[in-house]
């Protein structure tokens, strides 16, 4: 940290010359940039800004009426302090000090005894350079640490310890719907650190810093910086808990700023390790699904190199895991894959027991395609309803939910493969029901709903619900309750304020004054079908995130 005033004060070499501070002791304790002596009586031009002034004042002496204009100009100058030597009586000089001081907005102080300006100099200016210098030092350390945990891809929580670690405070990742994804709560409590969070952090607006400087906002002022590639943003690492006086906020934002790359270039980056058949499986279904040129008779040959019999029908299907949270949590990046792994094997012995054959590969983390080869149209729900319950029984109360999406047969293996997408999507929708009783899934299963529960992650999507419903959700963080019910209820109704008011929810006049007001908190008319539909989908994809 940059020397106070107050430190300086405090050296030997001031100390003994028994300062008094006439004015501003509020500012004591703002850093000192550099030290200036100077006898004249204008410095425009010569400061800029946080320089402690020194000087004899023989200039005042001879015209003690200048003290107030010479005070104001090193305000405006951005002075951190001024230090006048007087050693003799001079009783007008002082008197005219004094008086001026009194309103001064920075520390003007004098001294009674002779003191040596240059040890003053050369003990704060070595003081300044050692700061640099060590903040230098720490500026690397902080490089050399992140740059670690990015190339080994570590964990979030790792990144996020680190940060806190270094800062010396809690620390806290959140998403765009002001959910908390990691957390290092340091010496604080946990539940004190996350306590109401979610209203906490929306009464905290992001700050824009385009001149890089370190900014608190928010009643609690927080210290934050987003996390994201350039626009496409989708959380944001705050430092909430107060810090102490002495702490530095540069160097904190800093340590945040480098969590956040480093955050984002591991989302980026991803390590994979499979077998060398689950490699050449993948690499065929990779090129089928984007041929390039591939023949449908050179696609086939290729397939049954690899033990895909031709038949007159292929089905394309997905299935789509979905983990128990400690496997998410164990910290272990092949903890996914492991699971990938023992379905592909239990998948190839189901197929080898059905007589049956199928080209099968993982398609992204979660997800496992298949082109299964159907020997007669009739086949299709017997085949998936085999495979479907061998797969629950294989698997055991313990093994993982694997949700099948089946896309349309097709008599071509090519565009079978086309088909992969529209059956990922499918078991990725399904996945996230609530409620799934179904062996497998088709398009025609997943409405609404399930899409909107598939997109709900996206940050652009995310931005769109806040967007939305951000006046409704920041009356609900500020404690005015109801809004958001009320609109749900009015949106589940179609609209139909008689519905609502018959329904006993409110008296007519009540209902309609309320929602007169929700209307006018949204600034959208809610008779028009188009903002219902919006604000609907909205409502829908908050609803479904808690």
């Amino acid at each position: 940290m940059l020397p106070s005033l107050r430190s300086i004060l405090d050296l030997p070499v001031v100390r003994d010359a028994n300062p008094e501070v006439l004015g501003g002791e509020d500012k004591l304790d703002d850093p000192v940039r550099w030290v200036h002596v100077s006898e004249v009586l204008d410095l425009t031009g010569l400061l800029s800004g946080g320089e402690l002034v020194l000087t004899t004042g023989l200039e005042l002496d001879k015209e003690p009426g200048r003290a107030a204009s010479y005070i104001r100009s090193l305000e405006r100058a951005g002075a951190a302090g001024l230090v006048v030597e007087l050693t003799a009586p001079r009783e007008r000089t002082t008197a005219a000090l004094r008086s001026v001081a009194r309103s001064a907005s920075m520390p003007v102080v004098i001294v009674r005894r002779r003191v040596r300006f240059v040890e003053v100099t050369e003990i704060v200016h070595r003081l300044i350079v050692a700061e640099q210098l060590e903040r230098v030092e720490r500026a690397r350390d902080v490089h050399e640490a992140f740059t670690v945990l990015s190339l080994e891809s570590a964990g979030t929580q790792q990144v996020v310890e680190t940060a806190a670690a270094m800062i010396g405070a809690p620390v806290v990742l959140e998403d765009l719907h002001h959910l908390v994804l990691a957390y290092s709560a340091r010496h604080l409590a946990t539940t004190e650190l996350l306590d109401d969070w979610e209203r906490r952090s929306r009464t905290t607006p992001s700050p824009a810093q385009a001149d890089g400087s370190a900014k608190r906002t928010g009643p609690e002022g927080w210290l934050q910086v987003p996390v994201g590639v350039q626009r496409q943003l989708w959380g944001r690492l705050v430092v909430p808990a107060p810090r102490s006086a002495g702490a530095d906020d540069d160097m904190a934002v800093m340590v945040l700023e480098r969590a956040a790359q480093t955050l984002a270039i591991n989302r980026l980056a991803e390590r994979d390790q499979r077998e060398l058949s689950q490699q050449a499986q993948a690499g065929l279904l990779n090129a089928l699904r984007q041929p390039r040129g591939l023949s449908e008779a050179e696609a086939l040959a290729r397939a049954g190199s690899l033990g895909l019999k031709r038949s007159p029908y292929y089905v394309p299907l997905v299935f789509r895991a979905a983990l128990p949270a400690t496997a998410s949590l164990s910290g272990d990046p092949l903890a996914g894959q492991q699971e990938e792994r023992v379905l592909l094997e239990i998948l190839a012995g189901v197929l080898k027991s059905m007589a049956s054959s199928g080209l099968t590969a993982s398609i992204q983390s979660g997800s496992v395609g298949m082109i299964l080869a159907l020997p007669a149209r009739q086949l299709e729900d017997p085949m998936l309803q085999r495979l479907a319950d061998r797969l629950h029984a294989h698997g055991g109360d313990f093994a993982p939910q694997w949700t099948i999406g089946v896309g349309r047969y097709r008599s071509s293996l090519l565009e079978a493969a086309a088909g992969i997408d529209e059956a990922a999507h499918v078991a990725e929708t399904a996945a996230t029901l609530r409620e799934p009783g179904k062996p497998y899934y088709r398009a025609t299963d997943i409405r609404l709903r399930g899409l909107l529960a598939l997109i709900r992650n996206d940050p652009r999507v995310q931005q769109f619900v806040e967007s939305e419903l951000a006046p409704v959700l920041q009356a609900e963080a500020e404690g005015k309750a109801g809004y958001l019910e009320l609109l749900g209820r009015y949106l589940e109704s179609g609209g139909n304020k008689a519905a609502m008011a018959r329904g006993g929810y409110l008296s007519r006049p009540t209902l309609y004054a309320r929602l007169a007001k929700l209307e006018d908190l949204l600034a959208v008319d809610l008779d028009d079908a188009e903002s219902r539909t919006s604000l609907h989908v909205a409502f829908m994809l908050h609803r479904l995130r808690g």
